[in-house]
């Protein structure tokens, strides 16, 4: 999947915390694919994934 990020709204996992947490991602919306970056190092990558395959993800951390 080729889905272009740039100038979209990252926003940071609730999951990062602040205190020294290094395992930080953030995640950005892009038509119908979400994309998921490391937040120390933001260009060095996007997984692109469908949106609708991301929130069966979510879906499934939640139970």
């Amino acid at each position: 999947m080729t889905v272009e990020f740039s100038g979209t709204m990252w926003r940071k996992s609730s999951r990062s915390g602040g205190g020294g947490n290094a395992n930080c991602v953030e995640v950005a919306v892009a038509g119908s694919a979400v994309g998921v970056r490391d937040s120390k190092s933001p260009g060095a990558g996007v997984l692109a994934f469908p949106a609708a395959r991301w929130a069966s993800f979510v879906r499934c951390l939640g139970s």
